[in-house]
């Protein structure tokens, strides 16, 4: 097994790919080939972990992390990832709730397995690797949490100053002395242009060796198809029906990863991608315009891009609007509507939901009748609602507790540099903190 750029015909290794993260020519990597399964393939697969050895082994072929594979895996997937049924009155719908993981984020999969991979792929203590990371929210502190005190291994996190929520910025800036977090005054778009410029960036980039921990990363990718393949097949098997799913999405690779799914073969019916205000991907699949814009700031900050780096991916695998709109549907979600979810979330299911994790929800809401009947659904819960307490908590009118690993983190203290949305600040707080 292979991967190739979206962008040219050249062909690297699964670990080169991990590795480098973005490709040389500054596309994102994809298997040259899909594989294939049927249900049949995962008969004896008892556990999410065993789901994965099954899935992942294909890609692992020719890697030299193939003997540890087990391992990685029992890493990646060291909590459960359950689905919650909801008593709804027309057809079947769950919660398939992601945000069981050290940092209470879905990002804390793909982190884990992406830690697990690159620190036995490098882990040079004279020369180390350095992961550079753009967070909107999650991703940054689930990559953090993955890598703190690695030996051989940096992290630099780029979030926007200002645009998360407070306890999310804590988990972005509450590490060891192999993490340095960036307050940038800017939006996430901008700080994702900051790490794509750096990791493209020839000296900056030798200096540094950097890598990527962004779900521009196929190692991250990966990952996020498991728990796509092991809630379909449970449910597969449970009722002989193929779910569909409701995905929340800001930079598509969560949605990139439940497509691939699904053309390995895994039992998934209809995939709706749920956006919040920022509306590039459901006005791109409406007019077949491809109009990346400034990102706005909403409830749902995590899902806050303008211009998501995995449209490429997308639009290499299935074509342009026209083609994608057979693949997958998108429904645009405002700040008025997440807060109305919330609130009727509390009061019909009893459960508190997250802004994003509320997106996947009033989607759902929004289908006829019919549709919800002739499917059943799996809404994606991205993040546990405890991150989001300035914005869920005044709505559901109480308090929500905080999970024993979310308390470990906010006792942390926190450090932070602010720099300007621009290449030459971002070299001159990584010499500052890193040159010897």
């Amino acid at each position: 097994m292979h991967f190739r750029s979206t962008r040219g015909d050249n062909t690297v290794t699964f670990d080169e790919a991990v590795i480098q993260g973005i490709a040389d020519d500054g596309g994102l990597y994809l298997p040259d080939e899909m594989p294939e399964f049927s249900v049949e393939d995962f008969s004896d697969a008892a556990s999410i972990s065993e789901v994965a050895e099954i899935l992942l082994q294909p890609f692992f072929e020719s890697s030299v992390l193939s003997s540890s594979l087990g391992e990685i895996v029992a890493e990646t997937f060291s909590f459960p990832v359950p689905v919650t049924v909801l008593p709804v009155k027309q057809g079947s719908a769950g919660l398939l709730e992601l945000f069981h993981g050290p940092t209470a984020a879905f990002k804390d999969v793909g982190a884990g397995f992406l830690a697990a991979c690159i620190s036995r792929l490098e882990g040079d203590l004279d020369h180390p690797l350095t992961i550079l990371v753009a967070t909107s929210g999650d991703t940054g502190g689930a990559v953090a949490a993955a890598f703190n005190d690695r030996p051989g291994m940096r992290v630099v996190v780029l979030y926007p100053d200002g645009r998360v929520s407070d306890r999310q910025a804590h988990q972005l800036t509450c590490w060891g002395e192999n993490v340095l977090s960036l307050a940038v005054q800017g939006s996430f778009d901008e700080c994702q242009a900051m790490a794509k410029a750096a990791l493209t960036d020839t000296a900056l980039a030798g200096k540094y060796r950097f890598s990527s921990a962004n779900s521009i990363n196929i190692g991250r990718l990966l990952p996020q198809c498991i728990y796509y393949a092991d809630a379909s097949l449970r449910h597969y098997r449970n009722s002989g029906r193929k779910p569909g799913f409701v995905v929340p999405t800001g930079n598509l690779g969560n949605a990139v990863a439940c497509c691939m799914a699904r053309m390995f073969g895994l039992p998934i019916g209809e995939i709706v991608l749920a956006t919040n205000a920022n509306r590039t991907i459901s006005d791109y699949l409406a007019d077949g315009k491809w109009l990346p814009r400034d990102s706005i700031q909403t409830h749902a900050s995590a899902m806050d891009v303008g211009n998501p780096s995995n449209m490429e991916r997308l639009r290499f695998l299935f074509g342009e609007a026209d083609e994608l709109n057979r693949v997958v549907s998108a429904v645009s979600v405002g700040d008025a509507e997440i807060e109305d979810e919330i609130r009727r979330n509390f009061a019909e299911f009893g459960l508190v939901t997250c802004p994003h994790t509320a997106t996947a929800t009033f989607a759902w809401r929004q289908m006829s009748a019919e549709q919800r009947r002739a499917s059943d659904w799996l809404l994606v819960a991205t993040a546990h609602p405890a991150k989001f307490e300035s914005t869920v908590e005044p709505i559901i009118g109480q308090a929500v507790p905080l999970p024993d690993a979310m308390q470990r983190i906010l006792s942390r203290d926190r450090r932070f540099v602010e720099i300007e949305a621009n290449l030459q600040s971002l070299a001159a707080a990584l010499d500052a903190r890193f040159s010897e």
